[in-house]
């Protein structure tokens, strides 16, 4: 559920860089129950790049149980599904930057009208109470 019953959050977008240059991501995952499963946070992944570890910094034991997968409409995006024992692993990759498209703008839209309504209910309902120091 998003705001006000959660914070958004979201992805900083990397810039395309010139001359085929890369940028080198290390992601955090949460592997809950043994699985982790959901999309890495950037675009035009190099696939041959990924290395899972269960440690940061390429440390920790290598996770080899993982598939990747992409949808016809978005195949820039990749979806990763792991298993591994362990609480979080660590993803390295390379990509050459993000794509910004239409669906990345629309949900910065559902964000802003969701806390604007927030403020609006609050300035119609809300007591503000400043406290005591």
């Amino acid at each position: 559920m998003p705001y006000p019953d959660k914070l958004d959050r979201f992805t900083e977008k990397l810039n395309k860089k010139d001359n085929n240059e890369l940028y080198v991501i290390e992601e955090k995952l949460a592997v809950m129950s043994g699985v982790f499963e959901g999309e890495l946070a950037h675009d035009d992944i190099r696939k041959e790049s990924i290395q899972i570890y269960t440690g940061a910094g390429l440390s920790g034991e290598r996770v080899v149980n993982y598939f990747l997968s992409s949808s016809l409409e978005t195949p820039w995006k990749l979806s990763l599904k792991l298993f591994s024992q362990v609480n979080e692993v660590f993803v390295t990759y390379e990509t050459p930057g993000d794509r910004v498209e239409a669906g990345d703008i629309n949900v910065l839209q559902r964000s802003i009208e969701a806390i604007q309504m927030e403020v609006e209910r609050y300035k119609t309902n809300g007591n503000i109470d400043g406290g005591t120091f």
